[in-house]
């Protein structure tokens, strides 16, 4: 076993980090950090030990992230999920509150018998990895998503959203104008993204119309969202340009395409 002085002095290490650390010998847990016993509810990791079963059974069965049934028959979860490639070494896990989030995989070591384990957060990045594996692309004109991307993408998008039991909300604005320059409308979408959130998506749905789907919690957070990008629409997000806004949200997990059709064309 470890050293007693080493235990103790790696503990306090690791539990100064704010990512997920355990340390393994083979498929057993040895010592796991505040974070890691923070996320499954427990004081410690004998209370884990206690009310959780084989680390490996807490991975969500989803086929987008490696699971018990991704194990090749005689390997540990650890040997069959490092022999993945880095993007895909993904586990799902729910929290304390049941609700479901994404880890990337790491681990050390330096000792074959011992093995650290470090999971971190990336389920605010969900989205943004559906788009880079997806080969994202932009309207060169705006700066915005492209409209073919996006119904490309819209699917996968829905999943993600179902899989972390969030809801889609969709707002469009239209530049009332004549004449448009492509300087104008750079300027419109450098400042509209300014006003949103990473994973947000804005896309370029026509010439001088956009739509924005965003993922939150619930109706009223939507509803949130939706006030604050009135607010600036209504502030002029270019001097002298007048603005017609028109928003949604699911209710009864309605598909993309049935929102925006909701909206006025």
């Amino acid at each position: 076993m470890i050293d007693a002085i080493c235990l103790n002095l790696m503990k306090r290490i690791v539990d100064s980090q704010k990512d997920l650390i355990a340390i393994f010998q083979d498929d057993e847990i040895l010592l796991s950090n505040k974070a890691f016993n923070s996320f499954f509810g427990v004081p410690s990791l004998e209370e884990y030990k206690q009310n959780f079963g084989p680390f490996v059974d807490n991975f969500v069965p989803h086929p987008s992230y490696f699971n018990k049934e991704k194990i090749v028959d005689g390997e540990s979860w650890l040997d069959s999920i490092m022999k993945l490639d880095e993007i895909d070494r993904v586990v799902s896990m729910l929290s304390q509150s049941y609700e479901p989030q994404a880890f990337s995989v790491d681990f050390d070591s330096g000792e074959d018998e011992f093995k650290i384990v470090t999971l971190v957060d990336i389920t605010q990045t969900l989205i943004k990895r559906i788009m880079i594996e997806n080969n994202a692309t932009l309207d060169k004109n705006s700066g915005a998503y492209a409209k073919q991307y996006f119904l490309q993408v819209m699917k996968s998008y829905e999943d993600a959203a179902a899989f972390n039991e969030k809801i889609i909300g969709v707002c469009s604005v239209e530049i009332l104008s004549d004449s448009l320059s492509d300087e104008h409308v750079k300027e419109f979408v450098r400042n509209f993204k300014s006003a949103t959130r990473q994973d947000d998506m804005l896309i370029r749905w026509a010439k001088n119309k956009f739509l924005l789907a965003f993922l939150v919690d619930d109706e009223e957070k939507a509803s949130m969202v939706i006030r604050k990008l009135k607010e600036m629409t209504k502030q002029k997000v270019i001097s002298g340009l007048d603005y017609e806004f028109e928003h949604t949200w699911q209710k009864d997990k309605e598909s993309v395409i049935k929102l925006v059709n909701s909206l006025s064309n």
